[in-house]
């Protein structure tokens, strides 16, 4: 097991530098699942938001994963990782040892290892989830965990700007529409 930061302070700022600029949300996910990969060395990170009707995890962006694992079935919120509380991490350092998988079979095939999933939260309401999965055993640093902690609460902002940036295009769009009727 490794405890050396693969995180530091350079990189952290890049990918929020990264995640601030974006105009387009898939962009963004498809950006920050890539640059995890590529600053934690692992197989594969996913973005994930909650379906509230459904109450399944859907992929926003996931890089590095066969299809055959992204399709693997429904992401249950309740069941894919067996844990009391959604909103705090979870870290599966050996999958091969862990009982609170949804689909332990799929991760062993895929040659996932270890899984660490973060909550995005907004207001203390869970909104999504953060997930990095890797070959080999891994368990992060502290410090790795802050600055992914941290970096889901601007996932999570971000997310809520985007959701606030449709709605009010959309409602300038009413706006207008109904003043071209009037004229």
């Amino acid at each position: 097991m490794s405890f050396q930061n693969k995180i530091d302070l350079d990189t952290y700022k890049f990918i929020i530098e990264t995640l601030t600029k974006s105009d387009d949300l898939t962009v963004m996910g498809s950006q920050l699942t890539s640059m995890l990969i590529g600053a934690t060395g692992a197989k594969g990170a996913t973005l994930f938001i909650i379906n509230t009707e459904k109450e399944e995890l859907e992929i926003l962006a996931t890089e590095g994963l066969s299809s055959a694992y992204v399709n693997k079935g429904p992401i249950l919120v309740d069941q894919s990782m067996k844990h009391e509380s959604n909103r705090t991490p979870v870290i599966i350092i050996d999958t091969q040892k862990s009982d609170i998988l949804q689909y332990p079979d799929k991760a062993e095939e895929e040659g996932v290892r270890t899984i660490v999933s973060l909550p995005i939260n907004i207001r203390g309401k869970v909104i999504g989830a953060l997930r990095i999965y890797h070959s080999t055993v891994w368990e992060p640093s502290e410090e790795d965990l802050s600055f992914l902690q941290v970096l889901t609460h601007n996932v999570g902002m971000a997310l809520m700007y985007f959701r606030l940036s449709t709605t009010v295009l959309e409602i300038k769009e009413s706006v207008n529409d109904i003043h071209a009727i009037w004229l």
